[in-house]
Formats: C-alpha cells, sequence, structure tokens
C-alpha cells in the first residue's frame, strides 16, 4: 500500500475548473480531475476545520453531537489504525489548530508528523513592538484581543518573514512532502499526509498569482474576510479575486505532486 491524502482547507468547488468554473486558473485540478474520481452529488458532513479532520479520521459525522474540538476517547482513528496493522503514516501540515489547547491531539494518531509554522497568526514569530499593518477596510471580529489570542496582530508579525514563495507555509507543506515521496518511494506500506490551510483565510499570496485576475480594487487592503457578509460589491469582487489567486498558488503546489 502506497497512499496520498492531499488537503486544501476551504476549498470551495465553485471556484474550481472541474466543477464548472471558467474563471479561475488551476490546470492542475483539471489534470487531476481527468484521471481521478470527480465527485458530483457527494455531500460534506461537518464544515472545515476540526470537525471535517474529526470525520476524516473515524468515518462518523461529527456535528450530530458535538463541534470545534480534539478525537474523543473512544474515536477510533482511521491513520492510528493503518498504524497499528504495520502502515506507516506520516502527516505533514500547516494547519495551527493541530497544535492548539482543545484540537491538538489528532497528530498523535499517526507514525510521525512534520509542524510547519507561519499561518493565520500562528504564534511563531516573536513581535514586542507592533507589527506594521496597513490601513484595512475591516479588522476581522473575533480574531482580536484575548479569546483567540490576537490571531490579526501575529499575523502581520508573521508576515514580515512571508514575503517570497519560499518562504510560504503551503510551500513548505509541499516541499516536505515531495521530500517525503523522493525518500520513500521504493518502500511499500505507507500512508502520507500532505495538508496545507490555504485556501482558508486569510487570503495571503504572491503578486503572480494575484496579477492572473483582473482585480480593480482601489480601497484599503483587505484579504481576511470574516461573518456576515456586508462589504460593498467592489469588496466582495475584491476578496473572490484574492481566493482566487491563493487557489491558483494551491494548483501549482498539486502540479508538483502530480509531477513525481
Amino acid at each position: 500500500m502506497k497512499a496520498i491524502i492531499l488537503l486544501f482547507d476551504s476549498l470551495n468547488k465553485n471556484y474550481l475548473p472541474p466543477y464548472g468554473d471558467l474563471l479561475t486558473k488551476a490546470p492542475n485540478f483539471q489534470r487531476l480531475a481527468a484521471h481521478a474520481a470527480t465527485f458530483d452529488n457527494s455531500y460534506v458532513g461537518s464544515m472545515p476545520c476540526m470537525p471535517a479532520r474529526r470525520e476524516l479520521h473515524t468515518g462518523r459525522y461529527n456535528f450530530l453531537h458535538r463541534e470545534w474540538g480534539p478525537l474523543e476517547p473512544f474515536d477510533d482513528s482511521m491513520p492510528e489504525l493503518l498504524k497499528k496493522a504495520g502502515i506507516y503514516t506520516h502527516l505533514i501540515s500547516d494547519h495551527l489548530h493541530y497544535w492548539e489547547d482543545g484540537g491538538g491531539n489528532y497528530h498523535n494518531r499517526y507514525s510521525s508528523w512534520d509542524v510547519v509554522r507561519g499561518q493565520e497568526g500562528d504564534h511563531w514569530k516573536a513581535s514586542v513592538g507592533e507589527p506594521p499593518i496597513p490601513e484595512v477596510l475591516r479588522v476581522p471580529q473575533k480574531q482580536t484581543g484575548g479569546g483567540v489570542s490576537g490571531l490579526w496582530r501575529h499575523d502581520w508579525a508573521n508576515r514580515e518573514y512571508i514575503q517570497q514563495e519560499a518562504d510560504f507555509p503551503q510551500t513548505k507543506v509541499f516541499d516536505a512532502g515531495c521530500d517525503f515521496i523522493h525518500k520513500n518511494h521504493a518502500e511499500d506500506n505507507w500512508l502520507l499526509q500532505v495538508e496545507t490551510f490555504d485556501p482558508h483565510e486569510p487570503f495571503y499570496t504572491t503578486e503572480e498569482y494575484l496579477s492572473l485576475y483582473d482585480d480593480e480594487w482601489q480601497g484599503p487592503h483587505y484579504d481576511w474576510p470574516r461573518g456576515k457578509v456586508s462589504e460593498s460589491e467592489e469588496a466582495i469582487a475584491h476578496i473572490r479575486c484574492r481566493y482566487r489567486a491563493l487557489v491558483s498558488m494551491c494548483d501549482r503546489n498539486l502540479g508538483r505532486i502530480l509531477d513525481l
């Protein structure tokens, strides 16, 4: 057995060419669809983040009795069952919530795991002084101050260190995934899970991908939507361009795996 799971958080099928989207530039998703089963009538149980991961591990609906949270003591975990059956399981992820209080026992189910830092306000880079933050259209509520420990501020501290494509957590996740495959492709009995938090908000990527889309936005910086839609049509069009750009970045990294 040799198996690879590729997981992109908050990837909306309505923005993928195999499902009819004509604007998003994602040739590698098209390429994958041409050689794979495409699910046209499939429905999710729980939505993204930890509830979706619990369902991936257990094969059981999470939302029927609980919301965001860890694996329960009574849960059977797919990677752990494989591990006990002699299959080597490895997780590579930049999903910071795996290591957050209340969500942090999924990674222990694997034989080994690799952590990539810097996504979505991950408490990664220290900044005692205020990090440079441009004028923004809207600060995402529930992402400031206590409660969630200031993800907004930390995200801007991290961005000082995430400028070139090679710096991005997504890129590093796929770097590690490619390294695992190069090292272990001749071995048998392994499962690799390559998981990036993208294209979850904030929709932060490089100019190379942003320039693929005709974004006419002239307003303040805006790449982190949250909650009920209250923005203008112009702001909505802008944020959709940002999302498509991040999907295009995901597409390039998908292609790196397909090329191996």
